[in-house]
């Protein structure tokens, strides 16, 4: 009796995925660095230059000898005359000599002879060519100096890191056109069951409408995956066999919804083995929602059978589905969970049943001089909108027996 005895802890089912995974030849391309926005990288990326390459002012102002300015007062100011003016995009015309400056602009190019920049508002100009200045200023305040912010040859990002938009503006400082990243999962999705019709259908009396695969295409793409839907099977054994052996040939990843809780209906555990080893990894965790999970492996691709119901099949992608896309794509650690995080008060007492992780979904309202309030967001598994009107969920650990009111949770938002 799969799913009902011997559940599964949820970190172990977690670990054994992963370790099965990990074994698995990750891919990789050239990716140029217009299209390289979410990837991840597959190798580290040296600086092939100083950044900057030159002293660059970060004010506008003087550039100057700090040490023409030593002892520089309101009350006791120095005096120094304008050598020259710093030209945007270029190099500077000159040099900086003892008891002179140079006019610059923030992002100016400093000038020899100068190590700093006086702020315009410590000076006071006499004339065109004489500015007073009224505080002194140190070595090195007020620009940044060549390589000060990477060095060539020093590491700018690593392996495995998520390329974010500033990201790619540090590559592109550097002059780096194309990087080398993990290619993105391939995710096969399939609903099943003689009940189900597609969302756009009117069901007749005894059909419903396929939530599921919708909402999961939804998630892996969020996720950074490329999608491609199989469709609905029936409940055949030989209708669903032949699907799923086609999707998980072509994909490194295939969820189907449905035919993961025991009965004489469901297949997904007949058909997983059929695939191929090492077959089933697990069936059946202990967790609320979501308890009847299949997770198999067949010759490199992951098979996930979720729960018909959309919330434990959301769940499950959260837990299981989620970290094994993050793996395939590269993500350095992908059992920590990459979702904003708040803590938040509990505002009632909660019942939970010790040995099982109980996710609970919740709404959060604000609070003037406290931390805001998690309010549950209680339904059963079957309701998607439980899902809908929530901001964010907690978990409920397993050694628990429930949380009582005003207990501090840290809440995991839904983006």
């Amino acid at each position: 009796m799969l799913g009902r005895v011997n559940l599964t802890p949820v970190e172990k089912a977690r670990t054994i995925l992963l370790d099965a995974l990990g074994n698995s030849a990750k891919k990789t391309e050239t990716c140029s660095l217009p299209d390289a926005l979410d990837r991840i990288l597959s190798c580290d990326v040296l600086s092939p230059e100083d950044l900057p390459n030159h002293p660059r002012s970060t004010m506008d102002g003087f550039a100057v000898r700090a040490a023409d300015t030593f002892g520089a007062s309101s009350t006791m100011p120095c005096y120094l005359e304008i050598n020259g003016d710093v030209a945007m995009g270029q190099m500077p015309k000159g040099s900086v000599r003892q008891g002179k400056c140079f006019r610059i602009a923030t992002g100016g190019l400093l000038p020899d002879g100068s190590d700093a920049v006086m702020m315009f508002e410590h000076t006071i100009p006499v004339d065109e060519k004489m500015i007073e200045v009224v505080k002194s200023v140190g070595v090195g305040i007020n620009f940044i100096n060549k390589g000060e912010d990477i060095a060539k040859d020093s590491p700018a990002l690593a392996s495995g890191h998520l390329l974010r938009p500033q990201d790619l503006g540090l590559l592109a400082g550097l002059g780096i056109a194309e990087v080398e990243v993990y290619t993105k999962a391939k995710v096969g999705i399939l609903s099943t069951g003689d009940e189900i019709v597609h969302w756009s259908e009117s069901p007749p009396p005894g059909k419903i409408r396929d939530i599921n695969a919708i909402t999961l295409s939804g998630l892996c793409k969020r996720a950074g995956a490329v999608v491609t839907d199989y469709g609905i099977v029936t409940d055949s054994e030989e209708s669903f066999f032949e699907t799923l052996e086609r999707a998980s040939n072509e994909n490194d990843v295939v969820l189907f919804s449905g035919g993961s809780s025991v009965g004489m209906r469901d297949l997904g555990e007949r058909v997983i083995e059929k695939l191929g080893s090492p077959g089933i990894l697990v069936h059946g965790v202990a967790l609320k929602p979501g308890k009847p999970v299949i997770i198999g492996l067949s010759n490199g691709t992951a098979i996930f059978g979720l729960p018909g119901h959309p919330v434990s099949a959301m769940v499950c992608f959260e837990l299981f589905v989620d970290p094994a896309l993050r793996l395939i794509a590269g993500i350095s650690h992908p059992e920590k969970s990459m979702r904003p995080t708040v803590n938040a008060i509990l505002d009632r007492n909660l019942n939970s049943a010790a040995g099982r992780l109980d996710l609970v979904r919740v709404q959060i309202q604000e609070q003037e001089d406290d931390l805001p309030l998690a309010v549950p967001v209680l339904g059963k598994s079957g309701s998607i909108s439980t899902l809908s009107r929530a901001h964010g969920y907690f978990f409920i650990n397993e050694a628990s027996q429930g949380l009582n009111k005003d207990t501090q949770v840290k809440i995991h938002l839904l983006l």
